[in-house]
């Protein structure tokens, strides 16, 4: 395909693969050079590399497109926060700078006075000496009462300025100083003080500044008021600050001043203070409602008294994230370690849940600062739920030593039909427990270490199941591990209710679990319409790969279970196999013909499977498929033992006796018996069926071999339908031959070798009625 959208992969290719390969080969600035061009059109460059695409393609583009600024975004966001401790320093240098600027400009300002002054002096100095102009002497005159004056007011401004320090009449103070800038900007632009003077008066107003200031911080500091009031205060004085040209201090002050409170509040507000039936809780909401509503003053202060300044902007976001991390500090000290270890998800998560929920408010105000509690809650909640998944794997395990395997209806209801053992319901309960009140785990992006662990816990808890077969003791004993510590299924009901514990758990109680953690209507809901479709389609995928691990863990149950059934059809309680090569080979070495019956193994083979579909009915209610894959199941297990077993064939293709037309007529009735009972029973798979007939085949070409002709001693394949039919309605106690009254044949009976050739003879049959 020329163009395409890989949406697993998230590999993108437009163009044939020549094109790409070119552009591929290209620099990045050759392959922009497009898009520098004056005459680029976007709509043409569009349609140039997308004009051949199906609509499911370009659905599949505009998604990934749209995740790529999704992730550009969230990478952009992390970025800001990464580097705010650069920006800030770097705006307090720039501020820094400024001042050197500001005083740079003072001192350039006062050099161009002096210039401008000299300018003046050489002026008046070579003025014609017709023009009649004041005399030096009188220049001299004029300068000096003027200075004395400016001298006299610098002196009275100073004494008044002290006494209005010393009163910390502060409003006063402002006027005297704004009124000295005044001042010095009037001389200065006249040119009326001596530059030695104007510097004088320059330091001097800067010193009474720097000395308000200083008052003002002071004052700060010792502050007897509380509350509302003492905010007042502050904030006169910040104002006043910024007035005296110190904003950064003022700022800086404003946000020292709420931390000052914060801290003080927190000091008083003690976990053990807080009267309630979950005081952690009350102590958690208490904590983080006073810490991000002191967040919100602040930030409210800020902007008010300095607007959107970036520096100022800065400075606060860093002392809001520097506050959020002293929250998640108190959280994780006086109540998440301690959940986390003794595995109390549910009050973790309820911490988290009101932290978030109280940070959400700030949103508003353009502070996001959950990425801060998210960094900090993520590892004591991840160790909780770790705790809580080890519970419910250990009390599962104990449970099943005493476990009778005995089905009951799960507690708290449920469907009638849906059944669990005792360890089952138990592992039930606490699932659904641990998915109550965990909505914060998914923005703790822990949904899917949530799932993995169930997926784990789930898996561990299938072993158990596995270890009760009895041939999982028997061989547990036999490799020197002792007895296990799992009571032993030892009925087929009760191996059934070890499958009815693990199909009904993956089926249906554990998604239902599952559910609660993300219901749909909940999925992002200020995204646009199209988004919540694709985040929809995301979850319903992720669902079904999850419930498809889970059924792995029931399959494996199932093929223990077929294998517990094989084993025991396929070997004595001593160990001696049963299903031979000599059970065929022995035939042909009589001279008189065979008794024509299905082999005793295989008729045992369908009274269990008989046995166990009745059972089957009556657990696997409303899950008949499960049933019948069950079946089909085990009876492909067995089949495929006999297919699979190189000694068997070994001895009937090089064997000292090799098989001969009678054992090849046996196996060939043997399979069709087993083939005919499974369609009947409508659990024939066609991987039976072929396997079946590759069995017959090397048969057949196990006599060819031999020099004989294998077909010439074969009945019909009608023959081999019909004896099977036979013997089937024979173990079911259907049979009624001719008009004589029959009891019908047991399968004991036919077992201790009750002839059927007095029925029919070889090549054809009396029918059966």
């Amino acid at each position: 395909m020329d163009h395409m959208v890989v949406g697993g992969s998230k590999e993108l290719s437009l163009g044939d693969s020549n094109d790409f390969e070119r552009q591929s080969n290209l620099s990045l600035s050759d392959r922009l050079k497009v898009f520098k061009s004056s005459q680029f059109d976007l709509d043409a460059f569009i349609n140039s590399k997308c004009r051949r695409m199906a609509e499911k393609e370009l659905k599949y583009l505009t998604m990934y497109l749209k995740d790529l600024k999704k992730a550009s975004a969230e990478e952009m966001r992390k970025s800001v926060y990464a580097n705010y401790s650069a920006f800030i320093r770097t705006a307090k240098e720039i501020s820094a700078l400024e001042g050197q600027l500001l005083s740079l400009r003072n001192l350039l300002s006062a050099q161009a006075a002096v210039v401008h002054g000299l300018a003046d002096g050489v002026h008046v100095n070579s003025l014609s000496p017709g023009v009649q102009g004041p005399s030096d002497e009188e220049l001299s005159n004029n300068k000096n009462s003027e200075v004395t004056k400016i001298e006299t007011w610098l002196n009275e401004f100073l004494e008044s300025l002290e006494v209005l320090l010393a009163e910390r009449r502060v409003e006063e103070a402002l006027a005297a100083l704004d009124e000295a800038e005044r001042v010095v900007e009037d001389a200065n632009d006249r040119g009326s003080l001596k530059t030695t003077m104007l510097i004088s008066l320059q330091n001097a107003i800067t010193a009474s500044r720097l000395k308000l200031a200083d008052q003002l911080v002071e004052t700060v500091s010792q502050s007897s008021t509380k509350g509302a009031e003492r905010r007042a205060v502050v904030l006169i004085i910040v104002m006043a600050l910024k007035r005296l040209g110190d904003g950064p201090r003022a700022h800086s002050l404003l946000l020292n001043a709420h931390h000052q409170k914060l801290h003080h509040t927190i000091q008083i507000l003690k976990p053990a203070a807080t009267l309630s039936v979950n005081p952690g809780a009350a102590y958690c909401t208490s904590l983080s409602q006073l810490v991000f509503s002191t967040i919100a003053q602040a930030s409210s202060d800020s902007l008010a008294v300095f607007g959107e300044d970036t520096s100022y902007t800065s400075e606060l976001v860093t002392w809001a994230v520097k506050e959020t991390e002293n929250l998640g500090v108190l959280v994780r000290r006086q109540l998440l370690t301690q959940s986390a270890a003794s595995g109390n998800l549910r009050a973790a998560a309820h911490c988290v849940q009101i932290c978030l929920g109280h940070c959400a408010l700030l949103e508003s105000q353009g502070l996001s600062l959950s990425p801060v509690l998210l960094k900090d809650f993520k590892p004591l909640v991840e160790q909780a739920l770790s705790a809580n998944l080890r519970r419910i794997e250990q009390n599962c395990a104990a449970l099943a030593s005493s476990d009778n395997w005995s089905l009951t209806p799960p507690s708290g209801g449920g469907v009638s039909q849906s059944r669990l053992s005792s360890s089952a319901n138990r592992f039930n309960s606490m699932v659904q427990d641990l998915f109550e009140d965990v909505e914060p785990l998914e923005t703790l992006q822990l949904r899917t270490p949530l799932l993995e662990g169930l997926v784990h816990v789930f898996h561990s808890y299938v072993n158990t199941l596995i270890s009760a077969f009895p041939a999982s003791v028997t061989e547990a004993i036999q490799d020197g591990l002792g007895p296990s510590i799992v009571k032993v299924a030892e009925t087929e009901a009760q191996q059934l209710a070890l499958l009815a514990n693990a199909l009904l758990l993956s089926d249906e109680f554990l998604p239902r679990a599952a559910a609660k953690m993300l219901p749909f209507n909940q999925i992002n809901r200020n995204e646009e319409p199209s988004r919540k479709d694709i985040d929809r389609q995301h979850r319903v995928a992720e669902q079904r790969d999850w419930k498809k691990r889970l059924q792995k863990s029931v399959d494996r149950l199932r093929d223990s279970f077929c294998r517990q059934h094989a084993l025991e059809l396929i070997f004595t309680n001593d160990g001696e196999l049963r299903l031979t090569a000599h059970l065929y080979t022995r035939l042909d070495g009589y001279a008189e013909e065979p008794e024509w019956f299905p082999s005793s193994i295989f008729q045992e083979l369908y009274m269990r499977l008989s046995q166990i579909a009745a059972l089957a009915s009556e657990i696997f209610v409303g899950r008949e498929r499960f049933a019948t894959l069950l079946l089909i199941r085990l009876t492909e297990t067995v089949i495929l033992w006999i297919s699979d077993d190189q000694t068997f064939w070994e001895e009937i293709e090089q064997g000292t006796k090799p098989l001969g037309p009678y054992g090849l007529q046996q196996f060939y009735l043997d399979m069709e018996f087993v083939m005919l009972f499974a369609s009947q029973g409508r659990f024939l798979s066609r991987n039976l069926q072929q396997v079946a007939k590759n069995i017959i085949a090397r048969a057949i070409d196990a006599v060819s071999a031999t020099g004989i002709d294998p077909y010439s001693s074969l009945p019909e394949d009608e023959w081999f339908a019909e004896v099977a039919q036979i013997a089937l309605k024979m173990l079911t106690g259907k049979a009624n031959f001719g008009n004589e009254d029959r009891e019908a044949v047991s399968p004991a009976a036919s077992a201790s070798g009750r002839s059927l050739t007095s029925a029919f003879s070889h090549g054809s049959l009396t029918s059966m009625q």
